[in-house]
Parts: C-alpha cells; structure tokens; sequence
C-alpha cells in the first residue's frame, strides 16, 4: 500500500505517505516499554503500603493504627511520611524532566530513553535491597529521575515517528503499557502479600520493564526530526524512509528542514515558550496536566488496594478488586487506541468528563450515606463502590489517561517542542505530587466529601475543553500552528506577533472567558 487517502485533507494526501510497517511497529512498541515502568510504580506503591510486614518495617505507627480494634476507617492509613513513599518519585520526576529536555534537544529522543531505564534500574536495586525508610526514599528518588527522562523523551518519540494518521494510536501505546503495569504490578500484589517479606517481590520485579527498554533502545532509531534537528540531515533522511516505508518522503523532509531551520534559529527556548505565540500550547499542555491530576485518577489508582480496605474489604479482596480495576483499565485504553484517529481527542475527552463526573459522584453519594466513623461499607455498598469506580476508570482511561500525554506532544513546534513538553510533564509529575501526597490526609478529613471535591473539578475541565481545546486529529506536527492556532477562535489572537512575552494579564485574559 503505497498512499493513503483521507477525506477532507487533500492537501495532505498528496504530500506525505507512509506505511503502518513493521519496523515502525517494534520501534513503538519498545519505546512504549517505558511505560510499563511508569504503571508498575503506581500500581505497585498502593499495594505494598497495604502489606503488614513492609509496613512493620518502615511505618509502625501505621501498622499500630491499622490494627487498632477501633478506628476511624477514612484515617488509618493517614501517614506523612507514608505518603512520601509515594510521592517522593514525583517530585524527584518534576525536577529531572527538565533536564531530560535539554538532552532530547541535545543528544536526542533514544540517548534519553536508555538514561531514563539505568536510572530506574538503579532505583529498583536501592528498593529491593532497603533497609531503612532513608535507603527506601532514595531508591524512589532514582525511580522518578527515570521517569522523568521516560516520560519526557518517549511520548515525543512516538510522535514524532508516527504517520500523522496513526500518530493518536501509536502515541497511545504509551498510556496502555501504563495501564498493563497497573494490571501487573496489582496481580503481583495480589500473590505477594501470601508470602513473608513478599513487598521485595513487588519492588524487585520493577526492573524487569526497565531491562526491556534498556536492551531494546539499542534496536531503534533515532526519529528523523531529531536529527534533522541537530544537523544530521542524510541521516535524518534515511530515517525517515525507513519508519515511513516509502522512498517518496521528499515534501515531508522538506517541511522538517524547514522547522529545523527555524528551531535552529532559538537558543534558548525555555525562554521562547514565554513568547505571546507560544502562549496556547502553554495553557493548553499545562491545563491538561493540572487537570488529569484532578480528576482523582491517581488517587484511586495510587491508593486502590488502600482504599477498598479502607471500606472494610479484606487485604485479599481489596487487592483482587484493584486488579479488576486493572483489567478495566487496560480494556478501555485499548478502546481509545482504536477510536482517538477517527472520532477526534475532543469528543473522548468531553465523553470522559460527563462518565467520570458522574461516576465520582456516585462514588461520594454512596460512601456519604453507608459509612460513619467506624462502620464498614455493608456487601451490596461495597459493590456499588467498586462498579461506579470501574465505571470512572473507565472513562479516563478512554480519554484523559493517554490524551493527556498525546495532546501536549503534537501540539507544539519544533522550535519549542521539547521545552514545553518538559513544561508539562513538569506539571504533571508537580500535581501527582500534590495528590500523592495529600491524598489520605484529605480522605481523612474531607471523608466522602473527597469525591465530590474531584467531581467539581471534573465539570471545570468539561467546560475547559469544550471551550479552549482545539481539535489536532489528522493534522501533521509541522502544520499544527497554521492549521490549528491559527484558526481557533481565542488563541488565533496570540498568533500574530512573537516578539512580545505573555503577561500576566493574558492568563487572566483567558480565563476569564
């Protein structure tokens, strides 16, 4: 098959072509790998803080809480110090994307990837072998640094290799090895919690994904635009013939050539994000990130087995019922794979909005009328509690889950595109920080009230994006300023003049709409 042909596009059609080939396949699906680490951390931090001999080893207080005979069952597991085991690895992920961008820019997007799995490698060896929370804190400090590089370098990566026709299904893959490390890291839980000692188990198998991705980077290439980018022009050709399967590239290299010429002509572009022009991708990739935390998504699956003992489940069955949640996961993520190219990222994210509202807010109703300070949720409520959390995994992992990382990818040039992709997963690893870190503190003290807090913020987003987002399906990277910014109702008016910096009154400019 040598074209393709999409309706409404003809511009397009006839310029660039490219295949599905195979070597583009096993080039994602290795680089995707990456996010195999990212999901098995989550998944497998709420598990082991639910085992009793990693808890008797690192948080005592915690374990004499949790086996109080009386309790307050929202306040158990409210632990600073326990939270900190969470979300050390994000702070430590906020600060090391930045520096993750320098050296996509610099030495590019697979050098970045192979430091990210050494540093995870690292990390996994600290964790596996801890013995004190000390040694235990710096081992998931090590973990965020590569997760920082991971998920500042492979969401790029996949991007930028893709056919723009495909580039929503191939970005995804990302999301899914997210959602499958979930899935793993709970069933590992699951058997580990059996046997003595066995969180070593769930820590140590960390660095199986990490050694895939290691070995496997070493069989890809490096994407055409990042060596066009740093000058390497034949070898950026020869690149980009082999991942598009075709010789007839000239009109797409040609476009690259040119936004290399002008991404050449910025020396600083964490300084030209702040430009006026760059001010929409800013918002834009900024928002998404803030509000991706906010929907509480980490929260359940940070906290899962936590929280449905919370409720009165057993270690056991709260740890079964994460890994439903899991499977759930990962089905409706591979949903948004298929779908996101044809139906658009703007309608997967308002068709999320309106389950997970409701969804959470059923989640609230029902523990605000069946619990009370002590009193577990009886077994029908529980089931209710479990389903309508399904029911919300479900619509974020088909829309805000991968979206959130697709979206902020393709939306900016080349000239600012590794800077203000560090800009927002920066701002994502800081708001997962913040909800790592607050979360059982506010269970505990907001109760059921939790529920309806995130449901709020979930409406807010729904109008956010209804409103501010544009549509970027089917259009290609280097295009996306003229064909999107350009023509959007609000931001085309930061798009005439690049000489002047955003201030202030621009935010609130844009907000106040």
């Amino acid at each position: 098959m040598g074209g393709f042909v999409i309706t409404g596009l003809p511009d397009i059609q006839t310029k660039f072509e490219g295949k599905v080939t195979f070597y583009l396949v096993v080039c994602a699906l290795i680089a995707a790998t990456g996010g195999l680490m990212f999901g098995y951390d989550i998944g497998i931090s709420g598990g082991v803080t639910s085992m009793d001999d990693f808890l008797l080893k690192f948080f005592p207080l915690v374990y004499e809480k949790k086996k109080r005979a009386k309790e307050d069952l929202f306040c158990k597991y409210d632990n600073h110090k326990l939270q900190l085991f969470t979300s050390s690895l994000y702070l430590a992920a906020l600060v090391s994307c930045l520096f993750a961008s320098k050296m996509c820019r610099g030495f590019g997007r697979k050098i970045t990837i192979q430091v990210s799995s050494i540093f995870f490698f690292m990390g996994v060896i600290l964790n596996l072998g801890a013995d004190n929370l000390r040694m235990l804190i710096a081992g998931r400090i090590l973990l965020g640094v590569g997760i920082g590089f991971a998920n500042q370098a492979i969401p790029l990566f996949l991007s930028e290799i893709a056919p723009f026709h495909v580039r929503g299904a191939l970005n995804i893959l990302f999301q899914l090895n997210i959602t499958i490390g979930i899935l793993i890291a709970n069933i590992i839980n699951y058997y580990a919690s059996k046997i003595p000692n066995g969180w070593r188990l769930s820590l140590g198998l960390a660095g199986v994904p990490a050694l895939i991705l290691c070995v496997g980077s070493f069989l890809i290439s490096e994407t055409p635009t990042s060596l066009i980018e740093r000058g390497r022009h034949a070898e950026g050709l020869e690149a980009l013939k082999r991942v598009r399967g075709t010789h007839n590239v000239e009109a797409e290299f040609k476009e690259m050539l040119h936004a290399s010429e002008t991404a050449r002509q910025v020396e600083r572009p964490f300084m030209s994000i702040f430009q006026r022009t760059s001010f929409p991708q800013l918002v834009i990739g900024a928002s998404l990130q803030f509000f991706q935390q906010f929907t509480g998504i980490n929260a359940i699956m940070f906290y899962a087995p936590v929280l449905f003992e919370t409720l009165g489940f057993k270690n056991n069955v709260s740890l079964l019922s994460a890994v439903t949640i899991g499977i759930v996961n990962v089905l409706a993520t591979i949903v948004s794979l298929l779908t996101v190219d044809k139906v658009g990222r703007k309608l997967l994210l308002l068709e999320g909005c309106l389950q997970m509202f409701l969804s959470m807010a059923a989640i609230g109703a029902v523990l605000m009328t069946n619990t009370g300070q002590n009193q577990a949720l009886d077994p029908d409520s529980a089931k209710g509690v479990v389903i309508f959390t399904a029911l919300f995994v479900t619509g974020f992992a088909w829309s805000w889950g991968p979206l959130g990382w697709l979206i902020p990818s393709e939306i900016f040039p080349l000239e600012t595109r590794t800077a203000g992709y560090a800009v927002a997963v920066s701002s994502n690893m800081l708001f997962t920080f913040v909800i790592a870190q607050l979360y059982l503190s506010m269970l505990c003290r907001m109760r059921a009230g939790v529920f309806f807090f995130f449901s709020m913020w979930i409406a807010v987003m729904g109008v956010f994006v209804a409103v501010f987002l544009p549509e970027t399906k089917n259009i290609p990277l280097d295009e996306m300023v003229t064909r999107v910014w350009k023509k959007h109702w609000y931001w085309k008016r930061y798009m005439d003049d690049g000489t002047r910096s955003f201030k202030a009154t621009d935010i609130l400019d844009a907000y106040s709409y």
